[in-house]
């Protein structure tokens, strides 16, 4: 990438090169979880053990979703050396105590309460995801440390070295997951071990990557500017409130799946296709940052709107392949160990799934828009508006006795869209400059 790609404004091709490290970034991070979903679902428990780890898992994301507005507030304030610092502290503050309650809900009785209480697991597999949340505890902390890295790689638009450390992970997990299968190390323990390992390898090359970026930093802000941790904790906390409830909506699925006829099945279904689409809708979701670093330059400049667009129904191309049959069969049925009777199914909910990344992509680039604004208190006004509605599609569908498969899949996309509605009248209505 040249100085001029660096720090020139927007164009498509300048956008491009920033976007896609990013979205192969985002696509090769939730990959992990659908690979090793192949060693979970092939130990003792079955699929049975894959909705269990896969709640422990939950969990685990919920908890660390307290943090996810640190690398949006790390790109809005570390921008100078003094910035990166305070940043850091605060990292560092919000890593320990997540840390410290993951680790306490694994505890009796708050263990029970949330995995055999709320999520109606049976007592063996309330065990398994007791056992995946509390070894996550050092996944959880390389994804605190790798904050710091990938907010300098990103003001430095060094997508590409952000990405090439989460290729290095993908890489290794792709690699154990035949690996462990053929040595009959599955299981929820095992997935969790071949997890855990190429995510500090991931951090540690990220950090590698950044440290010419951070000797660049300007020393200081401009005369007046000053840093404190409580100014930037203020500035996250919107954002990662936000984050906090879209974490929800996997266990609001669970709450409302697990009160329908074949619950266990249904559950496999919603979390091995939600394992597929996530990468792709997370890609798109990146926009976040692009709309962050190419921001509006003229009242009315939508040229980032139409960008997002493009992007989103170009992604939407992907989820669909996997309503074909042969892929579909091949990868549901023999590599995830589906039910062939629940096959039909999967194919459904894929194809309905090709619409996330528009909705995403779309989402993505107010959220980015709203932070580069400094009005993160709008992204969480977005985020309640989604768990708002996918509680609401979520308690429709059961009432009207809609099948558990289709109840994640509906109230998805629903809430995606309704996100977005929230956050352009939002936008709109606070300031006279379009974006």
């Amino acid at each position: 990438m040249t100085d001029d790609d660096r720090t020139g404004g927007f164009t498509p091709k300048r956008a491009t090169k920033f976007f896609v490290p990013l979205l192969l970034q985002a696509f090769s991070q939730c990959l992990t979880y659908p690979l090793v979903a192949a060693i979970v679902s092939h130990g003792s428990l079955g699929v049975k053990g894959y909705a269990a780890f896969a709640q422990g898992q939950t969990v685990m994301f919920l908890i660390g979703a307290l943090g996810s507005g640190l690398v949006l507030t790390g790109m809005v304030h570390a921008r100078t050396r003094a910035g990166f610092l305070c940043f850091r502290r605060l990292n560092y503050a919000m890593m320990a105590a997540l840390l410290a309650v993951q680790l306490l809900v694994t505890l009796p009785p708050f263990y029970r309460l949330v995995f055999g209480g709320v999520l109606r697991l049976s007592p063996e597999l309330a065990a398994v995801s007791r056992n995946t949340l509390g070894w996550g505890v050092f996944m959880q902390a390389a994804f605190f440390l790798r904050n710091e890295p990938l907010v300098i790689l990103y003001n430095a638009r060094a997508s590409f070295e952000a990405n090439l450390a989460t290729t290095v992970r993908l890489a290794l997990t792709v690699a154990s997951s035949p690996l462990f299968v053929h040595m009959g190390w599955t299981g929820p323990m095992w997935g969790v071990v071949a997890m855990t390992g190429p995510c500090f390898v991931e951090c540690a090359l990220s950090y590698l990557y950044a440290r010419k970026y951070l000797r660049a930093l300007p020393a200081k802000d401009a005369e007046g500017v000053t840093h404190r941790v409580a100014d930037q904790f203020r500035f996250t906390v919107p954002l990662s409130l936000g984050g906090v409830l879209l974490a929800v909506a996997p266990l609001l699925v669970a709450v409302f799946v697990g009160r329908t006829a074949d619950a266990v099945a249904m559950l496999a279904i919603h979390y091995m296709t939600i394992g597929v689409a996530n990468p792709v809708a997370f890609g798109a979701l990146r926009m976040q940052a692009v709309a962050i670093q190419f921001p509006p330059e003229w009242p009315g400049d939508r040229r980032m709107l139409a960008y997002a667009a493009c992007a989103g129904l170009a992604l939407g191309v992907l989820p669909l392949l996997f309503t074909l049959p042969f892929v579909a069969d091949w990868y549901f049925r023999v590599v995830q160990n589906v039910p062939a009777e629940n096959l039909w199914r999967t194919r459904v909910v894929m194809g309905a799934y090709a619409f996330a990344p528009l909705l995403q992509a779309l989402r993505g680039r107010l959220e980015g828009l709203a932070a580069w604004r400094h009005r993160p208190k709008l992204v969480m006004a977005g985020q309640v508006a989604h768990v708002t509605t996918f509680l609401a599609v979520l308690a429709l569908g059961l009432h009207f006795g809609q099948p558990g498969w289709q109840m994640g899949m509906t109230a998805v996309l629903s809430a995606a869209a309704a996100t977005i509605v929230v956050l352009h009248f939002a936008l709109s209505a606070r300031f006279t400059r379009a974006g």
